[in-house]
């Protein structure tokens, strides 16, 4: 599934479009940014409640074309032009980490 599908199936907030045709197989939901790093996998969506761009930093380094910001947290300005400059897909939602998480799994046909 791409970023695109993704983001258009959620229908959360894109305040990033960064690559929309990023591949997307996997999803993980964390904040603690040094987990994240030792454990999500490339192509993974990452789901957290951590709205600065160092999490936009440690998607980019393990290859995590989106985050999704949970609990109604906005991006901050560096954090979406970090996005951007990253080609880092960033969407916003209200829903829990939980709901989320639920979301995308049932779309990449992991539930």
């Amino acid at each position: 599934m791409t970023a695109k599908d993704l983001s258009k199936a959620l229908n959360y907030s894109i305040s990033a479009t960064g690559n929309m045709e990023g591949t997307v197989t996997d999803a993980y939901v964390g904040d603690l940014l040094s987990d994240v790093m030792g454990n999500a996998s490339t192509d993974s969506v990452l789901i957290t409640i951590q709205a600065h761009k160092n999490t936009v930093a440690v998607a980019s380094l393990i290859g995590c074309p989106v985050i999704i910001l949970c609990n109604g947290r906005s991006a901050p300005a560096d954090m979406v032009e970090a996005a951007e400059s990253n080609g880092i897909t960033l969407l916003e939602t209200t829903d829990t980490q939980y709901k989320a998480a639920c979301r995308v799994a049932t779309l990449l046909g992991s539930i």
